[in-house]
């Protein structure tokens, strides 16, 4: 029986939810392979609990493969400016980003960690972030959390937009003819399942925004197998917390 290949998007702090997703949906083998597209912290309550939950996995043996998302570009990058960087122009465009990444979700992610200084999030786990992946290449799919720049002779190159990019029309020549699955822009679960069971179609956005329960057809954690393109879907467990 060939190994189970599991694409997780968009976290966002929500560690029940993840943990139920992974342990009652998903039950994965030693020999199965989970893909996470990145954005595990900011705007729910525990993104503390998801990056251990997912380093536990790691620790344990499970064949983890973590991206990046641009949620942790913007804390990473935060975190060492306050760290290695105290002169005063530093601190006032820190001040400035430090103020947008709170109105992301930063925060929740703070208090997460039981600090109220982002200079005082474990350097642990600091060194976790910088070390994610930008992407990956699994047979005929390209992962990566946001979407790759086309415009560019060779689409990875540009690692801002593997976190950041929102619009683009995809090349499939220039990716091997590969469809591109990727999170960070909440679609409804129409959508993800429409793209899922279409296979012209060159993109699955698999971000359902955990985060916006108050919304119909949005609020819940999905997962993609993709050998079978098997959809499971895990509504919010966090939300009330």
């Amino acid at each position: 029986m060939p190994a189970s290949r599991w694409i997780i998007p968009d976290l966002h702090g929500y560690s029940k939810t993840l943990q139920s997703l992974v342990e009652n949906l998903i039950r994965p083998g030693r020999h199965d392979e989970l893909y996470f597209l990145g954005d595990y912290i900011d705007r729910g309550p525990d993104s503390k609990g998801v990056i251990d939950y997912i380093r536990n996995l790691q620790q344990d043996g499970y064949k983890i493969i973590a991206l990046k998302g641009n949620h942790e570009a913007v804390m990473t990058e935060l975190w060492e400016s306050e760290t290695n960087a105290p002169s005063a122009w530093w601190h006032r465009l820190g001040n400035r980003k430090e103020k947008l990444w709170r109105e992301m979700g930063g925060d929740a992610t703070l208090k997460s960690f039981g600090v109220h200084r982002i200079s005082d999030v474990p350097d642990e786990c600091i060194v976790w972030m910088n070390n994610l992946s930008w992407y990956a290449i699994v047979d005929g799919f390209v992962v990566v959390h946001a979407g790759l720049n086309f415009s560019r002779s060779d689409p990875f190159s540009d690692k801002q937009a593997m976190l950041w990019q929102r619009d683009y029309e995809i090349m499939p020549e220039k990716i091997g003819h590969r469809r591109l699955i990727h999170g960070h822009v909440p679609v409804s679960l129409e959508l993800i399942t429409l793209s899922v069971k279409n296979p012209a179609l060159m993109f699955i956005d698999l971000d359902n925004g955990p985060y916006l329960t108050g919304r119909p057809g949005f609020g819940n954690l999905v997962a993609l197998e993709l050998n079978n393109m098997e959809l499971v879907i895990q509504n919010n467990l966090d939300i009330d917390t």
